[in-house]
């Protein structure tokens, strides 16, 4: 007997040992994920209290609007749109061992170039394959805006960090110009492009105010993270990402998949651009910069990548983002305070893994 039960001992022990590891695993990435969103809504707290506004106020608008309000939610998933689409090209970005800081610049150029297209292209075609060309358009101008820093990284060895920020402050300034010189409507005393007219736009969904831009943004993140979780061609992105060397000793063409990820990358941002002006904005106007490309930096890094898990995130993002507009429209708070908790989310997150890193190092030593 007691050779009999001594296997099924073991096996109930390691089964106990590996049911333990896995809650342990849980809570592990429950406590990194939601712990700095949780210290950075106690530090933008103590911000707000700081300056004289309840934080409790603050933060029970937020929800209010962003999330509780019909209207409020309806602008909730329709400002996810032009999200997806940018948390989209970060993964690609992020798993694949690079750092696309261009968004923004990659945004406006898209979102510029779609403003400046799309009323003409009306005038000829149909209105949906205008569209389509407009987005297609959008794509290849973002995509062409990543091609230096790619070549840089990827034949040069530069820091696409430093290149793609000062490529983001270019394509800011440039898209400046085109609406205020090229793309100008000479109809209005306003410097902006030409307005879409509203029929001819995205349309809505189930008769409310969503864009089905949003569709078309959930669509593209769960495709990206399908290719790079599923695909020999996301397994090489990854493999890229993870160690370079090794990728080049396994005979992957290192270079062209970089200017690969560059391409995508910048492309999903200049289809965001495109979805914000031709689903909800139909124009541009001069100086206009949302900063939606730094802003789903944390959303992504909170997700690790994944792209179901960053719908979630983006989601709560866009709460925040409409919620804060109307909260600070009613406490006197900054507009921007938004970014100031995103960044703060983002500090935090970044010391938590540092720290998690050095304790796992102690643990091992």
């Amino acid at each position: 007997m007691s050779i009999d039960t001594a296997p099924g001992a073991s096996a109930n022990a390691l089964d106990a040992t590996s049911g333990v590891a896995t809650r342990r695993d849980i809570l592990h990435r429950l406590l990194m994920t939601l712990g700095p969103i949780l210290a950075a809504l106690i530090i933008a707290g103590c911000i707000l209290l700081a300056v004289g506004v309840d934080p409790l106020a603050y933060y029970g608008y937020v929800l209010e609007k962003g999330l509780f309000s019909p209207l409020g939610i309806q602008q909730t998933l329709t400002r996810m749109a032009p999200l997806l689409f940018l948390a989209a090209g970060l993964i690609v970005a992020f798993r694949a061992g690079m750092w696309n800081l261009g968004g923004d610049g990659q945004f406006l150029l898209g979102a510029v170039t779609a403003a400046a297209s799309a009323p003409v292209l009306v005038q000829v075609m149909p209105a949906w394959l205008a569209l389509i060309c407009s987005f297609l358009i959008s794509m290849v101008v973002a995509m062409a805006w990543s091609l230096l820093p790619a070549l840089l990284r990827a034949y040069q060895g530069v820091n696409e960090i430093i290149t793609t920020l000062m490529m983001t402050f270019l394509g800011t300034s440039l898209a400046n110009v085109l609406v205020k010189l090229v793309f100008r409507d000479p109809g209005t005393t306003v410097p902006q492009t030409r307005t879409l007219p509203v029929e001819d736009r995205l349309p809505r969904l189930f008769d409310t105010t969503i864009t089905s831009g949003l569709v078309l943004g959930l669509a593209a993140i769960i495709i990206v993270h399908l290719v790079m979780t599923r695909t020999a061609f996301g397994l090489k992105l990854r493999i890229v990402g993870a160690n370079p060397r090794a990728a080049v000793h396994a005979g992957l063409g290192v270079p062209g998949l970089t200017v690969a990820v560059f391409a995508i990358s910048a492309g999903l941002a200049g289809l965001a651009g495109a979805v914000d002006v031709i689903g909800v904005q139909g124009n541009v106007r001069a100086d206009w910069n949302p900063a939606y490309g730094l802003a789903v930096i944390p959303a992504v890094f909170l997700a690790r990548m994944n792209g179901f898990a960053a719908i979630g995130f983006v989601f709560l993002l866009s709460v925040l983002s409409i919620g804060g507009e109307s909260a600070a429209r009613r406490l006197g708070v900054p507009n921007h305070f938004t970014l100031v908790l995103v960044s703060i989310v983002l500090i935090v997150l970044a010391l938590a893994e540092y720290v998690d890193h050095r304790y796992n190092q102690s643990r091992k030593a």
